[in-house]
């Protein structure tokens, strides 16, 4: 496979002159192992001890809307709303700014739903005032592809306009499916390695990978290796995020033993499947690691100093106080058990953040009975340190 095919459109203009460190962390809902490490690992680097009182604090979440099915991407517009995706129904709701009753926006056609796959990730094109374009992931029956999405003017309906990317191999399982723009201007794209570990270590494959692209579907002129793949040796990808530095985190659940925050540098290598966490000797080693009973990632964002790591068979939200493109302190966990499975994790333009439920989506690992009016999203505030 030659990966320069993936894409749609010629290349792209140069990034912006953003000495970008980035990082990622790499996530999977599907997995049913939770085994104990049984091999010698690597050390893994240690954590700073800050002061509490300096750590970022959270503060009782608000419900902001409720009943929706099998929510999964997030993404805000420049009034403050927030689309959201339906994995099961292929559907595009809109939320108000303030909260309340979703709004149907329109249905997402082609997609196929399987165990992880369906309508995944969402996020606003940089221009949306002048195009009204998101791009969206979404599993077909034979390829996973990025596709650009019009919204009509009335929010009544919506129609694709354009595939990006395709080429991402399908599967019942491991699909990936989180995108996000960077500071570059560019869209970044978690892939899963499709229920075959050896995608992601395979030179021509998509899967697996980080994924970067520009918003018009070429390959930047910085990428690494003249390829639209940045990194390789991820497991599932479910979760970037940029610090306000530029480095760009990703979240990765591990298959036995530990689940991974991520740094990511351009060409580089992650390890899976010869490395799983701390637990071998390749590729980069993750900033730090949480066993997947407790984790099992998939969205993060950045607010208050630190990562907020959404937890689907952990049922909790993760806070990892970062400095530098490094973990600051040892996870701190929240909201244990108390809203169930976790998927979303976004910065809401006013600096709060919005969690989406997933309680919903039939997952048989992990999973938990749906609540009464699951699933949700739910606002939070973040005290700066």
């Amino acid at each position: 496979m030659n990966t320069r095919r993936r894409v749609r459109a010629t290349r792209a203009l140069p990034a912006a002159a953003l000495a970008l460190v980035l990082g990622m962390l790499t996530a999977c809902t599907g997995t049913a192992d939770a085994d104990d490490a049984d091999g010698s690992a690597r050390p893994s680097r240690p954590a700073a001890a800050p002061d509490r009182a300096a750590i970022a604090t959270l503060s009782d979440p608000v419900e902001l809307t409720t009943g929706l099915r099998s929510p999964w991407g997030l993404t805000f517009l420049p009034d403050g709303s927030a689309l959201v995706t339906e994995r099961l129904t292929a559907r595009i709701l809109r939320i108000p700014a303030g909260g309340g009753p979703a709004q149907p926006v329109g249905v997402v056609p082609d997609v196929e739903v399987s165990s992880e796959g369906g309508l995944l990730g969402i996020v606003a094109s940089p221009t949306f005032e002048q195009d009204r374009t998101v791009f969206v992931y979404r599993s077909g029956a034979d390829e996973n592809q990025v596709v650009a999405v019009r919204v009509a003017d009335d929010w009544r309906s919506l129609s694709v306009e354009r595939v990006l990317l395709d080429g991402i191999e399908t599967a019942d399982r491991h699909h990936g499916g989180r995108i996000a723009i960077g500071p570059d201007g560019h869209l970044w794209i978690g892939t899963g390695d499709a229920f075959e570990p050896e995608n992601a270590a395979t030179a021509d494959s998509l899967n697996g990978k980080i994924l970067r692209i520009a918003v018009d579907g070429s390959i930047p002129e910085d990428n690494p290796r003249d390829s639209l793949i940045y990194s390789s040796g991820h497991r599932n990808v479910q979760g970037i995020v940029f610090g306000p530095d530029g480095t760009a985190y990703a979240t990765e659940l591990g298959h036995r033993t530990w689940d991974e925050v991520n740094v990511l540098r351009a060409g580089a290598d992650y390890g899976w499947p010869e490395t799983e966490g701390i637990a071998g000797d390749t590729g980069e080693p993750p900033i730090t690691t949480i066993h997947p009973d407790e984790a099992s990632p998939s969205g993060v964002a950045y607010a208050g100093g630190s990562l907020w790591i959404g937890a689907l068979g952990g049922q909790r939200l993760w806070q990892l106080p970062v400095e530098g493109g490094r973990a600051a302190a040892e996870p701190i966990a929240h909201l244990v058990e108390e809203y169930g499975r976790i998927r979303t994790v976004e910065a809401a333009p006013d600096g709060s953040l919005w969690l989406i439920t997933s309680n919903t989506d039939g997952a048989t690992w992990g999973g938990t009975e749906p609540r009464p009016g699951d699933d949700r999203i739910l606002r939070v505030e973040v005290s700066a340190r």
